[in-house]
């Protein structure tokens, strides 16, 4: 189970990744992806992609907030993406635990990115998570 979710995870996050670089929406990427076999794309990762992307300014103002010494537009695209996913799953996702939620976006992290990027990834959620009873979301 872990392992398809981690691989539907890592699909949002390239999902997200695409709409950005591509300047397209997050429904297009869906669209093209789905007219494809491969890869499948399935619901778990359409409904994580467009849960991010409608709370994409509120997630993006968190980040440079809680980025110690980073500013969002200085981030890799790859991993502001990934954070993008964790910090959805970790204020909003209610079925997710907060422990899950960091770990699987650093283990995306390690799939995806620099070996730099896990302990940025792991070091800003941890942040969001130490301070989310105060976050008005």
């Amino acid at each position: 189970m872990s392992g398809a979710r981690r691989k539907a995870r890592r699909r949002a996050v390239e999902v997200l990744y695409e709409a950005e670089v591509r300047a397209t929406s997050v429904e297009d990427v869906i669209r093209r992806r789905r007219a494809q076999p491969e890869p499948p794309i399935n619901d778990f990762t359409e409904s994580l992609a467009r849960s991010v992307d409608e709370r994409r300014e509120r997630i993006d103002e968190l980040l440079d907030t809680y980025a110690i010494g980073w500013t969002l537009e200085r981030m890799p695209v790859v991993d502001r993406n990934i954070l993008r996913m964790g910090a959805y799953e970790l204020l909003w996702a209610d079925d997710i635990p907060d422990g899950v939620a960091i770990a699987e976006a650093v283990g995306v992290a390690k799939e995806l990115s620099t070996d730099e990027s896990p302990n940025f990834v792991s070091g800003l959620l941890s942040r969001l998570m130490e301070n989310k009873s105060t976050l008005s979301l």
